[in-house]
């Protein structure tokens, strides 16, 4: 009788791992996809939205867009 409730045991809990394997992980919400752009001066690929924008060029920080800024001139 008791190896019969051992492989019950054993059956439930590999069903349960397989069951919680199989799941898909439920999707966070706010979170969206965002384009990388890559900055003007140093090439360091940033999120689009924390990049700083000067004309067409996008920069990762004030500092560097002012560099660019100056370099071009």
């Amino acid at each position: 009788m008791m190896k019969y409730l051992l492989l019950l045991a054993l059956f439930g809990v590999l069903w349960l791992a397989w069951k919680k394997r199989a799941a898909p992980p439920p999707a966070r919400p706010g979170r969206r996809e965002e384009n990388m752009v890559a900055c003007g001066h140093c090439g360091l690929f940033v999120p689009e939205g924390d990049s700083v924008a000067a004309g067409p060029r996008r920069y990762c920080c004030e500092a560097h867009r002012q560099a660019g800024e100056a370099g071009r001139s």
